[in-house]
């Protein structure tokens, strides 16, 4: 059926089976208000999967995505340390995760280096950072004010603002990749950078945008993810960026860059939130978390390049009736 050919189609049944099998042995996991906390626990994966969607559609990959968050997360709490008010430690930390981006574009572009080479080196670099900064001290809730930790659980129409805020994200990113030049740009460098340059597309400014995009959006999750949790420390989601890149490719983000679209983004990342939620519920261990993500992002592969290897038998196909 034709239906079945959409990957979003595929993914929201296998969510649906997902749900299902869980709510055989535990009705209470699909309840209303347990699903939007499986929401709420997936926002800071929705958020760093969308901007990983945009490196990755330009042929590149961002390895610390999740060192970016943990140095804007210890930012944030040294800044409400100081006093400092929440919309400007906000705007702060958003500028700097962009800025820490950049910094992977410009080596990216201007010197061009393998983007997993580039990421690889400034993961260790932000986190060294943070332990320069902290001396390894950890900053705990009661050295957070309220405000600081309040704001991202505040519930509004039923949802924290932590959930609101990577809805608005979803959408804005939506309007970025199918409505604007850049979006347009993104998928372009990905597919055919030797036709983008003709077109009068930068590869490399593209790539740039993509990077600081992805970096922005890793600031703002690092001050969500430490004022939900309140607390911060050198190790702070470490690990979290196989996350990232295993919602991306269970998305259908082609790993070679070019495909791939925000709402199979968004699915993947539901669809490994709703699994790293459900493993405590069944009794499966915490530390086979790593192994699934892992298991997921081979099999995702390997479906796509199956799909890929179908398409280019149909093209080859055509061509030879056409002779």
């Amino acid at each position: 059926m034709s239906i079945l050919k959409s990957r979003e189609t595929i993914l929201g049944i296998a969510i649906l089976l997902l749900l299902a099998l869980i709510a055989s042995r535990f009705p209470g996991f699909v309840t209303p208000g347990n699903l939007a906390r499986v929401l709420t626990d997936t926002s800071p994966l929705i958020l760093l999967a969308l901007g990983q969607m945009a490196v990755i559609l330009t042929k590149c990959i961002d390895l610390s995505v999740a060192a970016n968050l943990a140095l804007c997360g210890m930012i944030a709490a040294l800044m409400n340390g100081a006093g400092v008010p929440l919309p400007l430690i906000l705007l702060s930390v958003i500028a700097l995760g962009a800025a820490l981006g950049a910094v992977n574009g410009l080596m990216v572009w201007k010197l061009g280096i393998p983007s997993i080479v580039v990421t690889l080196g400034t993961m260790t670099i932000y986190r060294g950072t943070i332990f320069l900064l902290t001396g390894g001290a950890w900053i705990n809730a009661h050295q957070m004010s309220e405000g600081f930790k309040a704001f991202p659980r505040t519930i509004l129409a039923g949802l924290p603002v932590m959930t609101w805020i990577a809805l608005a994200v979803v959408a804005g990113v939506a309007v970025l990749m199918n409505r604007t030049a850049l979006g347009r740009a993104f998928h372009a460098v990905g597919g055919n950078p030797h036709a983008a340059v003709y077109t009068g597309i930068s590869v490399g400014r593209t790539q740039f945008a993509a990077f600081v995009l992805a970096g922005a959006l890793a600031g703002l999750t690092g001050y969500l993810w430490v004022a939900r949790y309140a607390v911060a420390y050198v190790d702070i989601a470490g690990g979290f960026e196989l996350d990232v890149v295993a919602a991306c490719v269970i998305g259908g983000i082609a790993i070679a860059g070019g495909s791939g679209t925000v709402a199979g983004c968004v699915m993947g990342a539901l669809f490994l939130g709703i699994i790293k939620n459900a493993l405590p519920v069944v009794g499966i261990s915490p530390f086979w978390q790593m192994a699934i993500s892992g298991a997921a992002i081979l099999v995702a592969i390997a479906f796509n390049a199956t799909s890929q290897r179908e398409s280019g038998r149909i093209i080859l196909k055509q061509a030879e009736h056409r002779t």
